[in-house]
């Protein structure tokens, strides 16, 4: 059943075949985000429920409900499953707007100024989508460097004055929103070409026989000593794919269309997981993008009036008087010169930052790091350990690791799984590609650890940069979820608090960790179970074993592995990890582990920290909104998703 609410403000009566008592329960659901004017709503049972939404909370009087809003957008609510989608406001509300206001403002500007009148009459409308779309496309370079400059975010993540709640969840977004700045430069790249296109043919046009008046005048200027020329194609004969591609503009545009279309067509995500080093190779051709981008302007193909000739010739006045053009008339003849160009001064900015982002990247290259150990587990997977001068690290943070004997250009990042209180720093790689296949052979997967370290080659490490995790310590409780190896992010904040446990740690704010572990094969918990086992012996040692609450979810076995289970069911201890708490069989029922929790915890902020697939992180993030209370004193999920 669907109860649709009209997208503007004004009053409606819309009746509904639901039960007073369900509806009522699902508007506890609903966050203070949704907006809705003052709006009758009849129910099955007669009752009328006036809504009306302010701050976001609910306040019940008889069978009226209070909420309040000053803006109107739709809503859908879906009660049989309990499922909300809302037209909410994106959270890149701002950058939409900067696009929007610099296209339009830029369009009217080429629609209207006095200076490109002449340019209108041979080009009409093209040439203001032209110019508004490369506004665009320089704004967005001028942003698409800074998601992906990793000590700038590291830096600002760091700044807890200026980053904080709401801002600081933000910084986790950084890849989505490069992403998103890719697709916008796409989109204004391909409406400046193609309006481009139509210009040089407009050009072209001007200059043939059918040409008439004034357009045919414009054309001709520059025929003769003592004038400028407004159009570039100076013959109807002329190729416009000849003119495009003896021109910088022409030139730098083709180079810059290739340079885009190999990198969004290598950064889909099959190519990227699939085939890493053809998406990080073809992604160095920004640098060819952004040179071809400065010189881009340097062409000037697109001309106006120069301000000298304004003060003289009145185009509005003179273009019925073309005809009498000279240099003694009151209509001299109007001098065109090409915009200067501007690119370079949108893009300098960002591209000296990421400049020294990638000499800091550079300086790290060159600093020795020694590796300590060597470990191969089940599941192939790697577990290096190693030490770095003034390496300092937090929990969750990773590292960028290269390997110039495999790759000399190519950087990997991995989550450190090592505690702050270690005197070494450790991650543990999955052979899940290329790369990763090829570095666990050299290391060598035999044996338990390698016979000779000084036979290891050579790794250039750079970080440690923050991620997602780090704010662990920031809600009253934390929800950790891992699937798979994206447990290692979570082994660096298990070790930590081992290591605090030692010590009588009582962490400020932080009171219940809630640990979910999803994994397909047994195999896999065997480097992990025993920190656990260790963490949860520490635990109850210290009479906190109320803290962490650890639920480990083994969802594929074998025929061997069921009846091992079996016989030893009934053990104190588990058959597969060895820890007291049971393994769970199977996969988790989110709705029943958020309600609990929720239950558990019904005035707290709660953190949900989650690494693994893309199916699991919506079931996540959508297990979040629906069990967030409207009432700001109630219970709220704040999602979190590790993304590097």
């Amino acid at each position: 059943m669907f109860c649709r609410f009209p997208g503007h403000v004004s009053l409606r009566k819309i009746s509904c075949n639901i039960p007073e008592t369900e509806f009522l329960s699902f508007l506890q659901k609903l966050k203070g985000r949704i907006m809705l004017a003052r709006i009758p709503l009849e129910l099955s049972g007669g009752y009328l429920l006036q809504m009306d939404l302010h701050h976001g909370f609910l306040v019940y009087s008889s069978i009226v409900l209070e909420l309040t809003v000053s803006t109107c957008i739709s809503v859908k609510i879906q009660l049989d499953n309990a499922e909300i989608i809302l037209n909410k406001v994106p959270e890149q509300l701002s950058w939409l707007a900067m696009n929007v206001f610099l296209f339009t403002d830029t369009f009217r500007w080429y629609e209207e100024d006095e200076s490109f009148l002449y340019t209108r009459v041979i080009l009409g409308s093209a040439l203001a989508w032209a110019r508004a779309s490369a506004v665009c496309l320089n704004f967005n370079c001028m942003l698409i460097l800074l998601p992906v400059s990793r000590n700038l975010i590291s830096f600002m993540r760091g700044t807890s004055t200026c980053c904080r709640g709401p801002w600081r969840r933000q910084l986790d977004k950084t890849l989505k929103f490069h992403k998103l700045l890719a697709y916008a430069i796409a989109v204004h790249a391909t409406i400046h070409t193609v309006a481009h296109l139509f210009n040089l043919e407009r050009y072209q046009w001007s200059q043939s026989e059918d040409a008439q008046g004034l357009v045919a005048a414009l054309a001709k200027l520059g025929n003769t000593p003592n004038e400028t020329y407004l159009s570039p194609v100076r013959t109807f004969h002329a190729i416009p794919a000849t003119v495009l591609l003896t021109t910088m503009a022409g030139i730098t545009g083709l180079v810059m269309s290739l340079a885009l279309i190999l990198i969004m067509t290598s950064s889909t995500e099959f190519i990227r997981l699939s085939y890493y080093e053809l998406f990080w190779y073809t992604h160095q051709t920004f640098i060819v993008f952004f040179i071809s981008l400065t010189l881009h302007g340097a062409g000037r193909i697109i001309r106006g009036q120069t301000p000298e000739s304004l003060l003289v010739h009145n185009a509005t006045v003179c273009r019925s008087y073309y005809t009498e053009w000279n240099a003694t008339a009151p209509c001299p003849v109007p001098q065109f010169s090409g915009k200067e160009p501007s690119a370079w001064k949108w893009v300098l900015g960002p591209v000296v930052l990421y400049a020294c982002e990638r000499i800091i990247r550079f300086w790290r290259f060159q600093q020795e790091v020694v590796i300590t150990k060597v470990i191969s587990h089940p599941s192939a997977v790697l577990e290096l350990h190693m030490k770095k001068r003034d390496f300092k690290m937090a929990p969750g943070q990773y590292i960028f690791i290269q390997c110039p004997a495999i790759s000399p250009l190519e950087w990997h990042p991995f989550t450190l799984t090592s505690a702050p209180q270690e005197d070494f720093f450790s991650v543990h790689i999955r052979a899940a590609g290329d790369w990763t296949g090829a570095l666990l052979k050299a290391f060598g997967t035999e044996g338990s650890a390698l016979k000779d370290l000084c036979s290891l080659p050579r790794l250039a490490v750079d970080g440690p940069f923050g991620a997602a995790l780090t704010d662990v310590f920031h809600y009253s409780v934390s929800v950790c979820v891992a699937a798979g190896i994206g447990v290692t992010p979570f082994a660096s904040l298990l070790k930590s608090m081992w290591y605090e446990c030692c010590e009588s740690w009582n962490p400020p704010g932080l009171s219940k960790v809630y640990f979910y572990w999803v994994c397909r094969e047994a195999r896999a918990f065997e480097w992990f179970a025993d920190l656990l086992v260790s963490l949860e012996t520490r635990m109850s040692e210290q009479g906190k074993t109320h803290f962490l609450s650890y639920h480990i979810f083994l969802t594929g076995w074998d025929e061997n592995q069921a009846i091992h289970i079996t016989l030893h069911w009934d053990g104190s201890t588990d058959a597969i990890t060895g820890l007291r708490q049971k393994t769970f069989y199977g996969r988790p029922n989110w709705n029943e582990e958020f309600r609990q929790i929720a239950y558990n915890h019904p005035s707290s902020n709660i953190g949900v920290f989650f690494c693994g697939p893309k199916p699991l992180s919506k079931i996540l993030q959508k297990m979040c909104c629906l069990y967030s209370s409207a009432d700001p004193r109630g219970v709220h999920f704040y999602y979190n998703k590790e993304s590097f």
